[in-house]
């Protein structure tokens, strides 16, 4: 079976890696369909994901976040594109800026609102489209 190997070192400390831990499983759930398990340790996180095809481990620790995975055989013609695209993932939650903030509120509620303004108009489209029905039962 292919394997993929990632490897990021990071001076985040323990609290803000496990943050991007957490923020790494909660979207592998949501965009990929796996399984995560995370364990909290004393020194270091273990998070175990899989689906069909796909299974393995994602240690975090206060200095590094390590990665290894196994592919079964018809993800292992992606495995480039896969392990490019897990890249990618991590690369972009170790640089994004206050992961304070995301831990903060609920990741679910964080996300949505880093897309812009749409989320906004969204939640507020209720509010706006009940007040005139109000009005209507008042007349």
């Amino acid at each position: 079976m292919p394997d993929i190997h990632i490897h990021r070192a990071h001076h985040l400390g323990f609290t803000e890696a496990r943050k991007i831990g957490y923020s790494w499983a909660e979207k592998a759930e949501r965009k990929f369909d796996m399984e995560c398990t995370y364990k909290e340790g004393d020194v270091q996180d273990t998070l175990h994901f899989t689906r069909a095809g796909v299974k393995g481990i994602l240690l975090v620790d206060a200095h590094h976040f390590e990665m290894t995975a196994e592919l079964g055989f018809l993800f292992g013609a992606f495995k480039a594109r896969i392990e490019a695209e897990i890249g990618e993932q991590l690369d972009a939650l170790l640089n994004a800026p206050h992961p304070v903030a995301r831990k903060s509120a609920s990741t679910k509620k964080q996300a949505p609102a880093k897309e812009g303004a749409e989320h906004n108009t969204a939640r507020r489209a209720p509010a706006q489209a009940a007040a005139p029905k109000a009005v209507k039962a008042v007349q």
